[in-house]
């Protein structure tokens, strides 16, 4: 499709009109720009040379001036006999009124439409305005469909006696179209006993969010969500009948994805009944259960060791194993989450720094297979490295994908509200820098109480407008000379660690990185540890960590930074 567009008349305000034409050209549509302030003859003289199929306007003026323009532009337009091509207009709200009234325009955008809408009329999809056709409802298709945007995912579970303010609130969501996936947030009842109601309890509905209680109740959330943009739908997995609950969810709300772990959600950190080596177990079978369905899965295991103040290198190494382990058990497309800020002490190079350390392994191990001890951790260029599977044709694509999921760190929000805004605008900026797939917003106010509907809402439109920004331009931060050293230094310092977990198993598994005993030892003896696991029955929680020049270190007794090597020799391995 040829597209013609600039700003008509007296208007020089050209940014919104390149922006829509740069979406076109990304889309392989010919475009061509008329410039600003372009008078109607010469509107007309473009027009007859190129020939467009679409002429796109704008115009953000007053509205009385817009009145006389638009009029003059209709009638040049008429006598050059390009009546009979599209016109859509873009402008401020008052003159799209004004807009509006002529009767020739098929599509107007005025800032107000949700973001995709224009992506939506470019791909002849639906009413722009309206956004009726409904989008993909397949984690990968909607991914794809929605680039070079991420998509912007929410969790979102009110605490209360019943499900009703949960209903009630994905409406509002699913309406604003704000979101492309709402992540369920169920209570720990029906995380835990949904399948044993006879060990719940009346006094602890909604104690951590949304209490779901039957099959029912998820069919009327996902019920809620079936109008707007229909946002995706998933929820916690559960921390015992794990399959089982994976079933169900498939069957009730189209569960999008599932999230797993491997040493979380257990006996060990009180989120659940299982002991670390069964907890370990039944997640790598949730694991394999989604990949022979074809449904994505998202590791969330390392980020839950920063939470716990683990040095930087443990959660490097934690994505390795998670990404070993998704492989193995025959996942396909694996959402790899990155949590900035967690801990809160990182600095923004460090913290950055991490994530890239983490890319590294985790992709080279889950898409090529290569091990600790070959050329899997040799720097990747990050405009490859994620399998960008929305740049790929489909019949030309690896048989196993990346999806890169970025979000804030929970426990870095500042309470106060107006700090707590500007934290979510500056931590989704330095997320863009990994070129995410998935931006995992967390609400502004949740140092404070869990994201009512209208928080949700505002905090994903705040996170939308940085999306803009980055994505219209924005410096390579992951260039940074401090930022690859330490990127480097910690994909060095992993190897030692993976390479010892691995020696701790050698003979007692073809494949100790993924073997649950072997694990479950590496824990214990220290291997993998954090500061918040002491006393700990399945773990040595003997680790002292201290945020050193930004960075997050293992440290000896006096304080001093400990290499790899000199702390598994002082484990005593």
């Amino acid at each position: 499709m040829r597209i013609l567009a600039g700003a008509l008349g007296d208007c020089v305000h050209v940014a919104g009109v390149t922006h829509f034409l740069a979406l076109a050209q990304a889309m392989g549509h010919e475009t061509r720009f008329t410039g600003p302030a372009t008078d109607a003859e010469t509107w007309a003289e473009m027009a007859r040379e190129f020939q467009p199929d679409v002429i796109g306007v704008s115009y953000r003026l007053t509205p009385e001036n817009a009145q006389r323009m638009l009029a003059d532009f209709w009638d040049v337009m008429q006598a050059a006999g390009l009546g009979d091509r599209t016109f859509v207009f873009g402008g401020t709200p008052p003159v799209a009124a004004v807009a509006r009234e002529m009767g020739i325009f098929e599509a107007i955008f005025d800032g107000s439409e949700a973001p995709t809408a224009v992506i939506r009329y470019l791909r002849g999809e639906g009413d722009a305005a309206t956004g009726a056709a409904m989008p993909p409802q397949t984690a990968v298709e909607r991914i794809r469909w929605k680039a070079p945007y991420p998509l912007l995912r929410h969790h979102f579970g009110i605490p209360a006696r019943t499900i009703e303010p949960t209903v009630e609130g994905i409406t509002r969501i699913a309406e604003s179209e704000v979101l492309d996936v709402i992540s369920l947030g169920p209570d720990q009842d029906a995380q835990e006993h949904f399948f044993h109601p006879d060990l719940q309890s009346p006094s602890r509905a909604g104690a951590g969010g949304v209490p779901i209680r039957s099959a029912f109740d998820l069919e009327r959330l996902y019920a809620a969500s079936r109008r707007g943009n229909y946002p995706l739908v998933r929820s916690y997995s559960g921390t015992s009948d794990l399959v089982r609950y994976a079933e169900l969810l498939t069957e009730t709300i189209a569960n999008a994805w599932c999230a797993t772990s491997l040493f979380w959600f257990n006996a060990m950190d009180g989120r659940g009944p299982l002991s670390l080596e069964a907890s370990i177990r039944d997640h790598q079978a949730l694991m394999a259960w989604h990949g022979e369905h074809g449904i994505p899965v998202e590791g969330n295991e390392p980020y839950h060791w920063g939470m716990r103040d683990a040095p930087d290198v443990i959660s490097v190494a934690a994505s390795y194993l998670y990404a070993h382990s998704a492989r193995v058990h025959g996942v396909r497309d694996y959402i790899t989450p990155y949590m900035f800020e967690s801990p809160p002490l990182l600095s923004n190079r460090m913290d950055l720094a991490k994530a890239l350390a983490q890319i590294r392994v985790a992709e080279a191990v889950f898409l090529r297979g290569q091990c600790f001890d070959d050329a899997a951790f040799a720097d990747t260029a990050l405009a490859e490295a994620a399998n960008s599977g929305f740049r790929t044709p489909a019949s030309r694509e690896s048989p196993r994908r990346i999806w890169r999921q970025t979000r804030t760190g929970l426990l870095s929000y500042p309470v106060d509200r107006a700090r707590a805004r500007a934290h979510l605008a500056e931590s989704v900026y330095g997320q863009m820098a990994l070129r995410p797939h998935i931006v995992h917003v967390v609400g502004y106010c949740e140092a404070d109480h869990a994201a009512t509907a209208d928080e949700v809402i505002e905090s994903a439109v705040m996170a939308q407008q940085v999306i803009d920004t980055a994505l219209a331009g924005q410096p390579d931060m992951t260039q940074d000379p401090l930022v690859q050293e330490r990127a480097q230094e910690l994909v060095n310092e992993a190897r030692v660690l993976i390479a010892a977990i691995y020696q701790l198993g050698e003979g007692a598994s073809d494949d100790p990185l993924a073997h649950p005993p072997t694990l479950v030892r590496a824990v214990k003896v220290g291997l993998l540890d954090s500061p918040q696991l002491q006393r700990n029955p399945f773990a040595r929680g003997a680790i002292r960590t201290r945020a050193l020049d930004g960075a997050v270190v293992a440290v000896d007794e006096a304080g001093h930074p400990l290499s790899e090597r000199d702390r598994i020799r002082s484990l005593g391995l």
